[in-house]
């Protein structure tokens, strides 16, 4: 018995059960069926994740200070974070997911890695 994908109707082939032909069309297929709502929260977390492959990228000892405008350069939206981080001393770093940064005088950034419990 052949079966056919569900999102681009080419025939399927391997396992019997399978009802995609490939990743791509398995993710297309349920993305094309998100509500705009989803929509709108898949865009963020898009952003959320590429501004902390930025911050990775940039800092892979994870403590590193750098100029402001080489994460911009490299794509990174300062508006879109995940949480903040008041230190003892006043500092308070603005964070995606597990990468931090302080913005510092000069149009410096001083970055940090902080590992989630």
């Amino acid at each position: 018995m052949s079966s056919y994908c569900k999102y681009c109707k080419q025939k399927i082939s391997g396992r019997s059960d399978k009802k995609f032909c490939d990743t791509n069309c398995r993710v297309a297929f349920h993305n094309s069926r998100l509500n705009e709502k989803e929509t709108v929260i898949q865009k963020v977390n898009k952003i959320l994740r590429k501004n902390r492959s930025v911050l990775k990228f940039v800092s892979p000892q994870g403590k590193t200070t750098i100029g402001k405008s080489l994460l911009i350069n490299q794509g990174f939206k300062f508006q879109y974070y995940t949480h903040h981080y008041t230190t003892k001393n006043g500092n308070t770093y603005t964070f995606c997911y597990d990468y931090g940064y302080l913005e510092l005088e000069g149009q410096k950034v001083l970055i940090i890695f902080k590992q989630i419990r």
